[in-house]
């Protein structure tokens, strides 16, 4: 059976297939994990430990020696999607209250959700379609997008709007991993490769042990909220992004729109921080869930719309070329082609 290929057929598989089965095993086993113990337990409630490896392996691929135009890129989308997540979270928490929406349709919503969904590219997505459609230099533009991972962002953009307070050592213990990982990669680029061997086959692993922290029927009224959380992803993160890579990195704006995604590893931050912030622990299901729709439907969606961003570039750069033509007066004939 080719489970490997039919998983990747769906948007963000790797990390979503497996964190339905743990939602599965929550809603119809609860106490599964307990009751057979050891290793299984561990692999049912080991979030933690297991994205602390995550994270440090993603510090590892970090290459610092990349050159100064991916840079350039990166470090513009990269800033311009910190600032979009700090300024929507900013608004949100002027509308939305600290403990989430409580009714209506929009039940379950919180500015945890909105933070976590905004703040976080999926660069594996972003390279993807980059590959297809931009250049060389904007596919290895996710260089830098490996900082965003892990709830250090989202810790800073929380703790800068005033949403939650975070004291410094938890901050220094969100990081410190990544930093360990990034300082070993550059020290060595066997170390960078060994290590960033284990990016991939991890996210299952954390995907697993955050699904059984849901409840499938969570997963089913933060549905539509969910969907609408991942449109305004594309929407209110794309706009600047697209702006910023056609004002500042040079590009025609498809970077940005390819950027403008929610990575599948965004589904841990808000179960990372809740364990920081006790009043965030009754949030984290409902946020987890719209959070995990939003990357699907960000990874269906971004790759159709930078295809015809680009698509509609082309067409445009094609036309100004054949008015520059059509009105470029005739040269005038030469001697030599007048006696021919």
């Amino acid at each position: 059976m080719k489970l490997k290929k039919a998983i990747d057929r769906i948007p963000g598989g790797l990390m979503l297939v497996p964190l339905l089965l743990g939602a599965c095993v929550h809603t119809f086993a609860p106490g599964g994990g307990k009751y057979l113990g050891s290793f299984t337990n561990g692999l049912i409630t080991g979030t933690v430990p297991i994205l602390a490896v995550w994270f440090f392996c993603m510090g590892a691929t970090i290459d610092l020696r990349a050159t100064g135009t991916v840079l350039r890129k990166s470090g513009t989308l990269l800033v311009t999607k910190m600032v979009v997540a700090w300024i929507a979270t900013l608004v949100a928490s002027h509308f939305i209250p600290i403990d989430g929406v409580k009714a209506g349709l929009f039940a379950g919503l919180s500015v945890l959700a909105i933070t976590t969904s905004m703040d976080m590219t999926n660069g594996g997505l972003y390279a993807a379609v980059m590959q297809q459609y931009g250049s060389k230099e904007e596919a290895g533009a996710f260089v830098l997008m490996s900082i965003e991972s892990g709830p250090l962002v989202s810790m800073i953009i929380l703790g800068a709007t005033g949403v939650a307070f975070f004291e410094p050592r938890l901050f220094v213990g969100a990081v410190l991993p990544f930093l360990i990982g990034f300082v070993l990669g550059n020290l060595d680029s066997d170390l960078r490769e060994f290590f960033g061997r284990c990016v991939h086959p991890l996210i299952p692993f954390f995907g697993f042990a955050l699904g059984n922290g849901i409840d499938l029927n969570v997963i089913v009224t933060s549905g539509l909220p969910g969907v609408v959380l991942g449109l305004g992803v594309i929407v209110v993160t794309g706009i600047p992004l697209i702006l910023a890579d056609r004002w500042i990195a040079g590009g025609n704006g498809a970077a940005g729109l390819a950027a403008s995604s929610t990575a599948g590893a965004a589904v841990a931050n808000p179960a990372i921080i809740g364990e920081m912030i006790p009043r965030f622990k009754p949030l984290v299901p409902a946020a987890t869930a719209m959070v995990a729709t939003a990357c699907l439907v960000t990874a269906i969606l971004v790759p159709i719309l930078t295809a015809l961003w680009v698509r509609r570039h082309h067409a445009r750069d094609a036309l100004l070329e054949e008015f520059a033509a059509a009105t470029t007066p005739p040269q005038p004939l030469s001697e030599r082609d007048v006696h021919v």
